[in-house]
C-alpha cells in the first residue's frame, strides 16, 4: 500500500461488489477515503467496514437508488452532511440484459435510461462543476465495448453505453483547460456475475484475454483516471476488435439473433 492519495476522497457507485468494490480497493490501496454508493444496505455496509479494516482508510456507505430522479441532489446533500468534498468520482453502477427490445419490459427500459444516461449525466455534471471551479478533479465513467456493437439483444445496453462514451469524451475536452478530466472505460468484459456466463465459459474468456479479472481491470482503469486519460480499453484483442465489430456483416448479427435470442439460450 502506498499513500499517494492520502487525504483525498472518492465517490464510487455500485460499490458493494463486482468491479465496484475493486475500484474501491484500488483507491483505498493508495490511501484514498471513500463514499461508497449502492442500492443495497447490508452488503454495502459490510464492504465499507471490510475496506476500513484492511486499508485503514475511512469508508462511508450511502444507500441510494440512482434511478431516483433526485439522486444527484440526495448525494450532494449527503456529502454536505459528512463535510466531504470528493476529488474523484467513479460512475460504475449499471445493469445488463440480453433480450430483444420488443420483449423487454417498460420498467427495464426506463431503468437503463435512468441509470446509464440520466444518473451518469447528472452526477458527472455535479462533480464537473465543482472540479472546474476548483481547477482539479477526476471523473471515471463506465462504458463498454458493446458501445460499438449494434447487436440484437443488446439494444438498450449498447446504446446507453455508447451515450456514456460520447458524453464522457466530450466532457473530457471541456474540462481539460481547467485542470480536471473525465475518463471513459470501455472494457470488453469483466469476470463478474453481471453477464451471467457459466463458470467454464468465464474461465475461457479470461484465458483468451477477452474478459478481464475485476481487480486487474480496476487497477489499470484507476491509473488511467489518475493520469487524466480520455479513454481506457482493456486488452490488445479488445482494442483490435473495435474495427472488426464495426464491419460485422448483417448475416452474422442475424445468426446471433436466431441461435441465441430466438432459441432463448441467453434469456
Amino acid at each position: 500500500m502506498n499513500h499517494e492519495l492520502a487525504g483525498k476522497w472518492a465517490v464510487v457507485t455500485g460499490a458493494d461488489g463486482g468491479i465496484g468494490i475493486e475500484f474501491c480497493r484500488a483507491l483505498a490501496r493508495r490511501g484514498c477515503s471513500l463514499v461508497m454508493v449502492s442500492v443495497t444496505v447490508d452488503p454495502l455496509r459490510h464492504a465499507a467496514v471490510s475496506l476500513e479494516n484492511e486499508f485503514g482508510i475511512k469508508a462511508i456507505p450511502f444507500t441510494l437508488d440512482l434511478t431516483d430522479p433526485h439522486a444527484d441532489s440526495l448525494l450532494a446533500a449527503f456529502l454536505g452532511t459528512k463535510a466531504v468534498d470528493p476529488d474523484f468520482v467513479i460512475n460504475n453502477a449499471g445493469i445488463f440484459s440480453f433480450r430483444e427490445l420488443a420483449d423487454t419490459s417498460d420498467a427495464k427500459i426506463k431503468c437503463f435510461i435512468d441509470l446509464h444516461v440520466r444518473a451518469t449525466t447528472m452526477l458527472s455534471l455535479f462533480f464537473a462543476r465543482r472540479f472546474k471551479n476548483r481547477g482539479a478533479g477526476r471523473i471515471l465513467n463506465m462504458s463498454s465495448m458493446s458501445c460499438w456493437m449494434p447487436m440484437p439483444g443488446l439494444a438498450m445496453y449498447a446504446s446507453t453505453k455508447a451515450y456514456i462514451r460520447v458524453f464522457t469524451r466530450a466532457l473530457h475536452y471541456e474540462l481539460k483547460d481547467y485542470g480536471a478530466s473525465a475518463t471513459v472505460a470501455a472494457p470488453g468484459g469483466i469476470a463478474t456475475s453481471l453477464f451471467g456466463l457459466p463458470d467454464n465459459l468465464m474461465r475461457l474468456a479470461v484465458g483468451l484475454g477477452v474478459v478481464a479479472k475485476p481487480d486487474h481491470f480496476a487497477e489499470k482503469a484507476v491509473r488511467a483516471m489518475l493520469k487524466g486519460k480520455k479513454q481506457y480499453i482493456n486488452g490488445l484483442l479488445n482494442r483490435l476488435a473495435i474495427f472488426f465489430v464495426g464491419i460485422t456483416p448483417t448475416w452474422i448479427r442475424m445468426q446471433v439473433k436466431r441461435r441465441l435470442l430466438d432459441k432463448g439460450i441467453c434469456k
